[in-house]
C-alpha cells in the first residue's frame, strides 16, 4: 500500500497509509531549525538531519542518504 500521509510531531514522523491506518514512525531529532520531515510522494519519505538527506521507504526502512544541497 502507498503512503498516504506523512506528519511529523516533535521528534518522531509518522506514517500514514491511503486509508489513514498508521504504517510506522520514523525518528527525526531535531539539532538544526532545518532538521525533519522535507517531502513524501507515495513511494517514499525524505528527511533532513543536520546536513544529510535521508530517503525512507513506506515501511519506515532507510533507502538512501544524500547531502543537502545548498538552495
Amino acid at each position: 500500500m502507498a503512503i498516504g500521509k506523512a506528519v511529523q510531531r516533535g521528534t518522531l514522523i509518522y506514517i500514514y497509509d491511503q486509508e489513514g491506518k498508521a504504517i510506522t514512525s520514523i525518528s527525526a531529532p531535531s539539532r538544526w531549525p532545518t532538521d525533519g520531515l522535507k517531502a513524501y510522494t507515495a513511494n517514499d519519505i525524505s528527511v533532513q538531519k543536520g546536513s544529510l538527506l535521508y530517503s525512507y521507504d513506506k515501511n519506515g526502512r532507510q533507502t538512501g542518504i544524500a547531502p543537502v544541497m545548498a538552495e
